[in-house]
């Protein structure tokens, strides 16, 4: 990054780190015991789908690849869906305590996308939790900034900001968490919210 690039506020991007996605266990036993969200077992990757025969295998690979974990496991195969925005959502389901095999499926996704030149197209990952008065929470990996945020949506298309900024602060010591509150993007129906 030059001079100019500093005088004018241009920053260089951040390289992403998929393995940060690893620090969502140790997250979900943070937010299990400081404020009694559970995880649900669900989690998804969004990307901008891209037409053309690579991608299409490479989606094909994927799914073939989870669908066998899942069926050796006794879960459920992956889901793919389009959202009203045009991009497509794949959803990964576990016990609900096994985040750790649900984030290894997570990062399965994003490596074989990137490694195959699509990492342009990756937009995020979230991980699904719920507390005991049915209060959904979603922590969200933005793939092009390598930080997460978290997400509660209140019903309709409002979200609780001081349960996202609670943990913000209740995970802040286990993830890489944005600080740019702006980039704090609402993902009304995800799947796995």
């Amino acid at each position: 990054m030059g001079f100019l690039d500093t005088l004018l506020g241009r920053s260089k991007p951040v390289k992403p780190d998929l393995d940060q996605l690893f620090g969502l266990p140790s997250a979900a036993v943070t937010l299990t015991a400081a404020a009694g969200f559970t995880p649900t077992g669900e989690g998804s990757v969004c990307f901008a789908a891209v037409e053309g025969g690579a991608f299409a295998q490479l989606k094909q690979e994927v799914q073939g690849l989870l669908d066998a974990g899942a069926k050796q496991d006794g879960g459920l195969p992956v889901e793919f869906s389009r959202d009203s925005y045009g991009y497509t959502w794949l959803l990964s389901r576990h016990a609900a305590d096994d985040v750790t095999g649900l984030v290894t499926d997570l990062h399965a996704v994003n490596s074989v996308l990137e490694s195959g030149g699509f990492g342009p197209q990756l937009l995020c990952s979230l991980v699904g939790f719920r507390d005991a008065e049915g209060r959904s929470l979603a922590l969200v990996y933005l793939y092009k900034r390598g930080t997460f945020y978290p997400f509660a949506p209140r019903g309709g298309e409002r979200r609780d900001n001081a349960l996202e900024l609670q943990v913000k602060a209740m995970v802040a010591n286990d993830l890489r968490v944005e600080e740019d509150l702006s980039r704090w993007f609402p993902v009304w129906g995800a799947p796995g919210l």
